[in-house]
């Protein structure tokens, strides 16, 4: 203990540098806010230890004194929304691209206002002898809310070096590194998500429906989608937690299809009646094809800053096949405000299994999509099943509602104080 305690001891006793640097930056907004690159000034300050030896692991820190931005005269972002994370690029005796990170805090930032971007941290293991040079590069700025965007900002012109770390022999041990190769730690930021479901679990939260039990109701278990989606004015990744359930009626299910997690408040007033979702489940296992679900329209105007909910999207699916049929959320669609936005899963998992008896002009067979018209609704295709609902679930952070998804890009996009295109 005091062995180690010595080393750490040495390396703290070498007062800390710190240097400041400036250089040309160009940043490049989400693809959902539809805007062009635009450039500034980053003025970044880097400490590190003056001195240190080989085989210490020292702590390096990136202080933001000016981030190339501002926050446009949009909307104001709230407290503890802004993630910083970038790269330092170590050079001279030893060359390595360190992950630097920060955590999510950050005062409110009103509109038209600098940007304030917390402290990134990182750190280095010291393997070669001699002069290590420190430099920033490239850094991303994530905005968590109304929606999760970011936005990449990286060096225009040639970076000096910020700070240098005199490093000698002897004095602590190479923590099992090999070949000269640096071992680079980064800072863990606060709020990094974490995965809600293993990859190798496909199976879904209930099954039964066909035996004598007597069970009716069916839950499913809660799945984590990603989706890609097309939007009128760019792309957008996101990730939603969905659950399907069902409840057996006759030799058919009513589905109901809920989106879980967060709640995205609304950037702007969206009248009654303009936003619709809807869904293509899809089956697998022994039947196949699609069961069309979908929501009613939010019945009343969303206020700007009020959360964005909407209906549970429901429909009834027909079995086409006898045996273990498997139901997993398909491509979901959103209708608002004249436009539409279409989303993919990239991957998909099963939320529910079900035993299930053949129904005639039910959903295998080809079709591609399931039957059962139910009365007082439309049909998209076919034999889609007709829907509705009755109450409310959260729709996670797939706000790509297209009518307001010029304001949403605007939002998390940080603007330049410098040069910038007009569109």
């Amino acid at each position: 203990m005091l062995g180690g305690a010595g080393i750490l001891l040495g390396v703290a006793a070498v007062p800390a540098q710190a240097a400041e640097v400036s250089y040309l930056t160009e940043c490049i907004p989400p693809a959902i806010s539809g805007l062009p690159p635009v450039e500034g000034t980053t003025k970044a300050d880097i400490s590190a230890p003056a001195e240190a030896k080989v085989g210490d692991e020292v702590t390096i820190t990136w202080k933001f004194v000016q981030a190339a931005s501002k926050n446009p005269d949009i909307l104001d972002l709230e407290k503890d929304t802004v993630m910083p994370t970038g790269t330092l690029k170590a050079g001279g005796a030893q060359t390595a691209d360190i992950a630097m990170e920060g955590p999510r805090q950050n005062p409110a930032i009103p509109k038209n206002s600098d940007m304030s971007l917390s402290d990134m941290t990182g750190k280095l293991k010291l393997t070669t002898a001699g002069e290590v040079t420190l430099t920033p590069d490239a850094y991303d700025i994530n905005v968590s809310k109304p929606i999760s965007t970011d936005t990449k900002c990286a060096p225009k012109e040639t970076v000096k070096p910020a700070a240098t770390i005199k490093v000698t022999e002897g004095g602590g041990t190479s923590g099992g590194t090999t070949g000269g190769e640096p071992t680079v730690t980064p800072t863990p930021p606060t709020g990094t998500p974490t995965p809600t479901e293993s990859e190798g679990d496909s199976t879904g939260g209930s099954t039964g429906g066909g035996g004598g039990d007597g069970q009716t109701d069916f839950t499913g278990k809660e799945v984590s989608i990603p989706y890609a989606c097309k939007t009128p004015i760019g792309d957008k990744n996101a990730t939603s937690p969905v659950q399907i359930n069902a409840s057996k009626n006759g030799g058919s299910y009513d589905l109901t299809v809920q989106f879980k997690g967060s709640v995205m408040d609304s950037p702007a007033d969206i009248p009654a009646d303009s936003v619709k979702p809807s869904m293509e489940v899809t089956l697998g296992g022994s039947d196949t094809g699609t069961v069309h679900v979908e929501g009613p329209t939010n019945s009343e105007p969303i206020k700007t800053g009020d959360p964005m909910e909407i209906a549970d999207l429901t429909g009834t699916y027909k079995p086409g096949a006898t045996g273990e049929s498997t139901l997993s959320p398909g491509v979901l669609t959103v209708e608002a405000l004249g436009t539409t936005t279409t989303c993919t899963p990239s991957k998909t998992e099963v939320s529910l299994t079900l035993d299930t008896t053949e129904q005639a002009s039910g959903a295998a067979g080809g079709s591609g999509s399931s039957g059962g018209d139910s009365a007082g609704g439309t049909s998209s295709s076919g034999g889609l099943a007709e829907t509705g609902a009755e109450g409310h679930s959260s729709l996670k952070a797939l706000g790509l509602v297209a009518g307001t998804a010029v304001l949403l890009g605007g939002a998390v996009f940080t603007f330049m104080p410098g040069r910038r295109r007009v569109r």
